[in-house]
C-alpha cells in the first residue's frame, strides 16, 4: 500500500491531508475543552511525542496556530494562563569564599556534577543570579545544569546547556542547513548558555578542563534525560568584553559573529549585542545527521563516532571514572593560556 503524500510542513514535521483533516475533526468535536487539553489530545491522536514519550505540546500549539491563521480551523478561546516567576533565594550558602589560586592539579580531581535535585537547582540558580554577569533566567526548553566541583566536592563553578538559537546565518551556512533542515533537526544542537567560575576561583586551565569534561558527557546525560543525543554544541561570547580564550583552549571553533538579534527574533524586533559564535562537533559525521543524511530515529549511538576535536580533547585530557562522574587528569599543557574568560554568555 502506498504511503500518503505529505501536503504540509508545520513545526518541524510533515502532515498528510488525512492528518490535517483528523486535526480539524478533533478541534470540532472537542472544542469545549480548554486549549491546553485540546493540544494534549491532538498530540495523543497523532502520537506526536518526544523520544522520551512526552507530548510535543509547544510544536503542536504552533502548528495549530498556523492552521488557524490559514483559515483551516477555529481554536477555542485562549484563557489567561498565569505562570509565577521562579523565585531565586540567595542565602549564606552562596557567600564568597577565600580566594583559591593554583592550577587544575591543585584542585584535582575536577568533575562535573549534574544538578537534577530540586534543592541543588535552587542553590545553582542562586550562584548564577549572584555572580554571573547576566544573572539567572529560567532555561528555555530542554536543559541540563552542572556544578564544576573539585577535591572534596568543593563547588568551583556552574555550567548550563539548553536550547540552541533558532537562526544563525554563520552557523547554518557552516552546517549546510536549509530552513526545513533546521526546523526538523534544531534540537540536535545544544547551546552552552551559562558558564561561570566563581570570582574567588583563580585556577589556571580550569575553564577549558570543565568544557572538556562537558564535551565527553553531555551526549549521555542528554540522552538519559530526553531520549536522544545531540551532535553539536554552540555558544556565544560577547567580543567587546571577552576574548573567548577558554573556548579556544578547549578546541571550540569560531565561526564568526551574530547579527545582533535575540534567540527567537525573526523580524529584528529584539536587538542584542553582536557576539562571537563558537561550535563544537560531538560526532565526526554531525553534518550528515543535521542535513538528514542519517535516519536520526533509527541510527544507533554506537555508529556515531566522536569528532576529531573531541577525540583530540580526550587524548589531551585522559580521564577516569569516580563515583559515576567523569574526572579529568590534572596534567598536560594547553596551546592557549586562559585568562579568566568565563562570565561570557
Amino acid at each position: 500500500m502506498q504511503e500518503p503524500k505529505p501536503v504540509a510542513f508545520l513545526s518541524g514535521r510533515y502532515f498528510t491531508a488525512e492528518e490535517i483533516e483528523q486535526i480539524r475533526e478533533t478541534v470540532r468535536v472537542f472544542c469545549a475543552l480548554p486549549r491546553h487539553e485540546l493540544i494534549q489530545t491532538i498530540c495523543e491522536h497523532l502520537q506526536w511525542v518526544t523520544p522520551t514519550g512526552r507530548n510535543k505540546v509547544d510544536s503542536c500549539a504552533k502548528a495549530l496556530a498556523k492552521l488557524e491563521q490559514e483559515g483551516l480551523l477555529k481554536l477555542p478561546t485562549k484563557k489567561p494562563w498565569r505562570v509565577s516567576p521562579q523565585k531565586v533565594v540567595i542565602d549564606a550558602e552562596t557567600n564568597p569564599e577565600p580566594e583559591l589560586n593554583g592550577t587544575v592539579r591543585d584542585v584535582a580531581p575536577v568533575a562535573l556534577k549534574p544538578v537534577n535535585d530540586k534543592a541543588e537547582m535552587g542553590v545553582w540558580n542562586a550562584y548564577v543570579q549572584r555572580y554571573h554577569v547576566l544573572g539567572y533566567r529560567r532555561p528555555f526548553g530542554a536543559h541540563q545544569r552542572y556544578f564544576v566541583v573539585g577535591a572534596g566536592e568543593r563547588r568551583l563553578g556552574c555550567l548550563l546547556f539548553a536550547a540552541s538559537a533558532w537562526a544563525l546565518a554563520e552557523r547554518d551556512r557552516w552546517i549546510g542547513w536549509t530552513e526545513r533542515d533546521r526546523a526538523q533537526r534544531l534540537n540536535w544542537v545544544v547551546a552552552n548558555t551559562r558558564f561561570l567560575l566563581f570570582p574567588w576561583v583563580r585556577v589556571r586551565n580550569l575553564g577549558s578542563t570543565a568544557l572538556s569534561l562537558a564535551v565527553r558527557r553531555i551526549r549521555a546525560d542528554w540522552g538519559q534525560r530526553y531520549g536522544y543525543e545531540p551532535v553539536l554544541l554552540e555558544t556565544f561570547v560577547e567580543a567587546e568584553r571577552y576574548r573567548g580564550t577558554v573556548y579556544q583552549a578547549a578546541n571550540w571553533i569560531c565561526l564568526g559573529m551574530t547579527a545582533g538579534r535575540g534567540r527567537m527574533d525573526l523580524h529584528g524586533q529584539y536587538p542584542s549585542t553582536p557576539k562571537a559564535i563558537y561550535v563544537y562537533p560531538l560526532v565526526a559525521d554531525f553534518r550528515s545527521f543535521l542535513q538528514g543524511g542519517n535516519d536520526l530515529t533509527r541510527r544507533s549511538d554506537e555508529q556515531a563516532q566522536p569528532s576529531v576535536a573531541a577525540a583530540g580533547t580526550e587524548r589531551k585530557e585522559a580521564g577516569t571514572k569516580e563515583s559515576g562522574q567523569e574526572v579529568a587528569a590534572t596534567s598536560g599543557r594547553r596551546r592557549i593560556e586562559e585568562s579568566g574568560d568565563h562570565n561570557h554568555i
